[in-house]
């Protein structure tokens, strides 16, 4: 089997995630709102959101895209609440993928690639039922913070969302 690749994601690549985040990332857990992921991904050729995607002989097999951000200075330790922090917006595999790792790779890959730009604070956030996403989560080394009602991202089951951070030590 040819190896697997993991590399930044290119302007001209934004239809393919598009593809594989609306055929492998929906699920009752997740909130996928088309018009909102296309603009964020858009980001991608404006150069406000990276993503970091693997893929094998040419075959998309997942993604995580992010982006800096201020909008959780709340979770900031207080020497740090100023300063920008990262936010880990999708992360999704391709369906054959499932259960093998790639999700937790790709997030320790895009939290080096952000340690090496400075960044300290990384969050990410899932409904709190979401067991995969936490495994994974959990597996890159993010730690839950606070679960919150969220009933419009969050229409199934407890309708929580949880936020989760990963401090990156200088």
């Amino acid at each position: 089997m040819s190896e697997l690749q993991i590399r930044r994601a290119r302007a001209h690549e934004i239809d393919g995630l598009c593809a594989l985040i609306f055929e492998h990332g929906p699920n009752p857990w997740n909130h996928l709102p088309e018009a909102e992921v296309r603009a964020h991904l858009q980001g991608i050729a404006a150069g406000a959101v990276q993503a970091l995607l693997a893929e094998r002989q040419g075959r998309l097999l997942g993604f995580v895209s992010y982006r800096l951000s201020r909008d959780f200075a709340r979770y900031q330790p207080a020497p740090r609440r100023a300063q920008e922090h990262a936010y880990i917006c999708e992360a999704v595999i391709h369906r054959d993928m499932a259960g093998q790792g790639l999700g937790s790779r790709l997030l320790r890959q895009v939290v080096s690639l952000l340690a090496e730009q400075g960044v300290h604070d990384i969050y990410i956030d899932r409904h709190e039922e979401n067991a995969a996403s936490a495994g994974m989560m959990r597996k890159a080394g993010f730690v839950e913070l606070e679960s919150y009602a969220d009933p419009q991202r969050r229409p199934y089951g407890s309708g929580r969302t949880t936020v989760c951070r990963l401090q990156v030590q200088p």
